[in-house]
């Protein structure tokens, strides 16, 4: 029986997913290609030169890699949520649990935004996403009267804030749960029609 070996996309694969742990536990700044390759258990540096044509494109492919994983994970339970109010909240919730499920993604995908500039095409669309969300849902009837641009900016930063503080030291299940229930209380509630005899 011949030894099996790594098909090109394979190591390829391999490559991505080291990197993406190596960040996550050291940092950007200490990721690099000899410790990533140690991390993988690659015999040199070679391996990593020979797939990807320098560390920004590693750290591309890092980026994609990550975004897979997280819409795979949040973008079925979104979509199982019906209604402009239930995907709002589905969303939180998916966000925030993401952080027990795949914390290295979360970790790694924060220090590349931060401090290496990488562009991440989920994170930097989800500002024009959620405006767009909070329009509709205000034509809807669903949601109240308010500026859905700046809503979407305290929705974003407001998230972001409590993901990266999970990420940084997870809770357990039970706990992330409560975060994302109590953090999704609070944006529909901000975000819902005016009641009766109050002012719009």
């Amino acid at each position: 029986m011949r030894a099996r070996t790594f098909t090109e996309s394979g190591r390829r694969a391999q490559i991505v997913r080291a990197a993406i742990e190596v960040i996550a536990e050291a940092g950007y700044a200490k990721a690099s290609f000899s410790r990533i390759a140690k991390h993988a258990g690659l015999s040199s540096t070679g391996m990593i030169s020979y797939h990807f044509a320098g560390k920004d494109d590693l750290l591309a492919a890092c980026v994609t890699e990550i975004e897979r994983v997280t819409g795979a994970f949040m973008q079925p339970r979104i979509d199982a949520a019906a209604g402009h109010v239930a995907q709002l909240r589905a969303y939180v919730e998916a966000n925030v649990a993401l952080v027990g499920e795949h914390p290295a993604e979360v970790r790694a995908l924060i220090d590349l935004v931060k401090n290496a500039g990488s562009q991440s095409e989920a994170v930097n669309g989800r500002l024009a996403l959620f405006e767009e969300h909070f329009r509709t849902g205000q034509a809807a009837g669903v949601f109240g009267r308010f500026d859905a641009r700046t809503a979407a900016l305290a929705f974003t930063t407001g998230l972001d804030a409590v993901v990266a503080t999970a990420a940084a030291n997870p809770p357990g299940p039970a706990e992330l749960a409560r975060l994302g229930r109590e953090l999704a209380d609070l944006y529909v509630r901000a975000t819902a029609p005016a009641s009766e005899g109050e002012s719009a």
